[in-house]
């Protein structure tokens, strides 16, 4: 299939502090103009508050569709104002790709690098602290608009105005929202589970957890 977009603005930075306890935090990016190199952990010059559950190989590159700040800014009305691209910590920010057009495992282009899909991003309660938005990162993970990550299968430069082609699709049926559709069942189908846990692409952490998940579900239904 055909799906293609630009890159509208590239996001990294150093760490800040979260009001009101003041917990450090990589959400605070600045726009970045010109070349940008990516390689394996991500965007060089990003850094991260937690690197046990941000960055590294599997998280290199966070994506958020642009069109989800018009959603939230409607959720969240006292902090529309602050509901910008960029302001959710993603390093990539475009329209035309979202949660229901992106599936798991897809190769893209940009520039000169070449990025693959391995996972939604988990909405925390950092977002919370972000905004004083008590129930935001629910509210991200109820409505599926988490945005995604990506490896880095080959290295290269960004910069706003790419291109974003993609070159290779693994699974028709499991797109982001579509995942979070199986992940966020009550009592979801195991089949689904084990289906979801076999696409090719997905990080292998995931693969782990709803292989496990699955399994449990299958003791539960023999006893």
């Amino acid at each position: 299939m055909t799906l293609t977009s630009k890159i509208d603005h590239v996001f990294a930075g150093g760490l800040g502090l979260l009001k009101p306890e003041g917990q450090r935090t990589g959400i605070f990016k600045q726009r970045r103009s010109g070349p940008v190199r990516i390689e394996l952990h991500g965007i060089v010059g990003d850094q991260h508050g937690d690197t046990r559950v941000h960055g590294g190989p599997e998280k290199a590159v966070h994506h958020y569709a642009a069109e989800n700040y018009q959603h939230l800014a409607q959720a969240f009305a006292h902090c529309a104002h602050e509901l910008l691209p960029g302001s959710l910590g993603e390093n990539i920010s475009a329209l035309e790709l979202s949660e229901r057009n992106v599936h798991i495992g897809d190769v893209f282009q940009m520039g000169s690098a070449v990025l693959q899909v391995s996972q939604p991003r988990s909405p925390c309660w950092k977002i919370n602290h972000r905004f004083d938005a008590e129930r935001m990162s629910m509210h991200v993970a109820k409505e599926r608009i988490t945005g995604w990550y990506y490896r880095v299968l080959q290295p290269g430069f960004i910069e706003a105005g790419d291109r974003i082609e993609l070159l290779e699709r693994q699974t028709e049926r499991f797109s982001i929202d579509e995942f979070w559709q199986v992940q966020l069942s009550h009592r979801p189908v195991i089949d689904d589970l084990l289906a979801l846990a076999a696409s090719r692409g997905l990080a292998d952490d995931w693969k782990r957890r709803l292989s496990e998940r699955a399994k449990w579900l299958q003791k539960a239904v023999q006893v």
